[in-house]
């Protein structure tokens, strides 16, 4: 029988993400994103919590490996996937250090409490995360949902700070989105309240 492993890693954002060069750029409209990213910047705050039933490590190479039933958590951020593999590195310019997540699974999903409170979800074979730069990539059969809103494409790419989606497929197939009118409409005049009250509060 293996014994659950839970490992903490406190994370260390500072680098800023690069623009991805990407075939489609799915815009604010798709995921009603237009209030500033506080939650995004509160999770990134937070510790990231891995747990698994079992676990072993390249001390040489500096890889961890989780399997079976594995989660990862920072704040409003969850990661289940099948195995995940985090791989230890420095910068060759100033020495910091950071890591890569890695998880596999069928499929694995990542998830995340936006600024709106709704939820967004990624699912696809494998899931790159890079905490350092704000990004997740999903790819292999990826999805994304949000407030009854679909994309499909080979890869997608998130960015857990600016809350903004980029998407492509391969060869000559297209990124598929279905939009959800009504929702999108409401997200809006949620989004439009928002932006009232916090400009009633500042004149006050």
């Amino acid at each position: 029988m293996y014994v659950p492993f839970t490992k903490k890693i406190i994370a260390n954002p500072l680098m800023i993400i690069k623009t991805l060069s990407t075939s489609i750029l799915i815009t604010s409209l798709f995921l009603g994103l237009t209030a500033p990213a506080n939650a995004a910047k509160k999770d990134l705050n937070q510790e990231i919590t891995i747990k698994s039933k079992r676990q072993s490590a390249d001390l040489k190479n500096k890889i961890a490996s989780y399997l079976d039933d594995v989660s990862i958590n920072q704040g409003s951020i969850s990661i289940s996937a099948d195995i995940v593999q985090v791989y230890s590195n420095a910068s060759n310019d100033t020495a910091e250090k950071f890591d890569i997540y890695i998880a596999k699974g069928k499929p694995a999903v990542f998830q995340q409490q936006l600024e709106d409170g709704s939820l967004i979800s990624l699912q696809a074979n494998e899931i790159k995360y890079q905490p350092d730069q704000y990004t997740i990539t999903v790819s292999g059969n990826a999805q994304v949902k949000q407030a009854g809103s679909k994309m499909n494409g080979d890869i997608i790419t998130y960015n857990t700070l600016s809350e903004k989606l980029e998407g492509q497929s391969n060869n000559d197939e297209h990124v598929t989105t279905i939009l959800q009118p009504a929702q999108i409409k409401a997200q809006k005049e949620s989004s439009d309240l928002r932006k009232k009250e916090a400009n009633d509060s500042d004149n006050k």
